[in-house]
């Protein structure tokens, strides 16, 4: 319970952060081109409902405002922009005079046009006000990431210091590699460290570089590579190769009950040969493929039931928990870290060039949406909560708000009617044609996008549930 709660601390934190500084920066080009903006919140205040509002008769006597003014048909006056927290932590945003969106004034919108109104300023304001917000978002991932690298530093290891090298699938020994190659270079960029960046530029490559017994090696990739199937692969299409020696039997689990113990090495699982740690978890878990919805409990414990070969001498028979598991800890061999630090004026192009990596690297996995299995790892709040670590770490902190930041951004900037990049489009519409569309077509697209959108977060829950039942 107690990390549970950690972990959505630091998404409302985070999430919080950047709400106010996406939302901050339409407000701030709203003001500089003197719109008005009637609200700022953070979340949502449906149906009127506030924890919070600058705008109470109360605070404004407390900091000794006028109180808040209505006119003859007993509306609120414009005063000053309304600051306040709403209760439904979705998201947030700006009340902005004259424009058309999810917070529009209808009885505003039939006055006539006022000159500290949206839908007064030109095209060119209008749309930086709306890339205001997303710009905002780049800004603050790359100013993270080089506080990150002055505060913290880098630890990673390098390939070259893994020294059993790499496991590789099946499709990745077709395209030329061996188990125990480490990664040089990838189209002549050194690979810094092992993780899952390293599959995209594989799979956007023409030649990655290994060292392979002491000798340089080149391979060629073939077109047509797809990172995605590339990670989610079953066994994964490159791993670090963990060789087979048990660290550790956990208490109560089969490996206990068999009698293993720390310093075995199983060599044989019903017959076949294990070569290290990560061709055995591969072993296990395909023992549970012949299981469908019509397998029995006889089913289970007949697949479940396992022969092994331990110590090249010993026989023994387990049963395999429910989720095919034995109970083992392997010995994982520690590897050089190499920490670097990093000058205030170092970290500036080394954040930058950090932050751009991510930034291309996340649009360029954009088109994996529209695949199949893209669509089934989309995550909602659930599964952005899981990515969070179960104790608060600072440096984990930020790293994962930059890439939220980032990942706001790129949403935003995607032409779907009601997000930024909608109203962006328009904007560039009317600038190219220099004709306005009619607020009804701008009414009706926002419909049409909050439809979109809100099929989306569905879809994304429903992800979430999925992977939580286990289905």
């Amino acid at each position: 319970m107690e990390t549970a709660l950690i972990k959505i601390a630091q998404v409302i934190v985070a999430f919080a952060i950047l709400i106010i500084l996406h939302e901050g920066g339409h407000f701030l080009a709203a003001k500089m081109f003197k719109i008005r903006v009637e609200k700022f919140y953070l979340f949502f205040d449906a149906w009127n409902v506030k924890l919070f509002s600058t705008y109470w008769p109360w605070f404004r006597k407390m900091i000794g405002k006028e109180p808040v003014k209505k006119d003859e048909n007993g509306r609120e006056e414009y005063v000053g922009t309304e600051y306040g927290i709403g209760w439904l932590p979705l998201g947030g945003y700006v009340k902005i005079a004259g424009m058309i969106d999810e917070s529009m004034d209808k009885e505003q919108m039939k006055q006539p046009p006022q000159p500290w109104e949206f839908r007064t300023k030109p095209a060119w304001q209008r749309l930086i006000v709306m890339l205001g917000g997303i710009i905002v978002n780049f800004i603050t991932a790359f100013i993270i990431y080089i506080g990150v690298l002055f505060a913290w530093g880098e630890s990673f290891v390098k390939p070259t210091d893994i020294t059993y090298g790499m496991k590789f699938n099946e499709e990745a020994k077709a395209d030329g590699f061996c188990d125990g190659d480490q990664f040089v270079s990838i189209d002549g960029k050194e690979v810094k460290a092992w993780s899952v960046n390293v599959l995209r530029d594989i799979a956007n490559a023409k030649e990655v570089s290994v060292l392979r017994n002491g000798k340089e090696v080149s391979i060629s990739i073939p077109e047509g590579k797809n990172m995605l199937n590339m990670a989610q692969s079953n066994p994964p299409y490159a791993d670090i190769l963990i060789p087979f020696s048990i660290d550790s039997v956990l208490a109560g689990t089969p490996a206990e009950a068999i009698g293993l113990k720390p310093g075995d090495i199983i060599s044989e699982v019903n017959g076949k040969t294990v070569n290290d740690y990560n061709e055995f978890v591969y072993m296990l878990t395909s023992l549970s493929e012949p299981l469908s919805e019509n397998s029995t409990a006889a089913d289970s414990l007949r697949l479940r039931t396992v022969t092994f070969l331990v110590n090249q001498t010993d026989t023994l028979k387990a049963v395999l928990t429910s989720e095919f598991k034995i109970g083992i800890m392997p010995n994982i061999p520690e590897y050089k870290v190499t920490n670097k630090e990093y000058g205030f004026l170092e970290s500036i192009p080394e954040g930058l060039a950090y932050g751009w990596n991510k930034l291309t690297s996340y649009v360029n996995d954009l088109k994996y949406l529209f695949t199949a299995d893209g669509a089934k790892s989309m995550s909602g709040i659930v599964g952005i909560t899981n990515i969070f670590p179960e104790q608060w770490d600072w440096q984990r902190f930020w790293l994962l708000t930059a890439l939220l930041s980032i990942a706001l951004g790129v949403m935003n900037v995607l032409p779907i009617p009601a997000l930024d990049g909608g109203h962006a489009v328009f904007a560039i519409y009317e600038i190219i044609t220099r004709r306005k569309p009619s607020d009804k077509v701008l009414e009706r697209a926002q419909y049409v996008g909050f439809a979109i959108i809100l099929a989306l977060m569905v879809f994304a829950t429903w992800n979430d549930i999925i992977r939580i039942i286990g289905m």
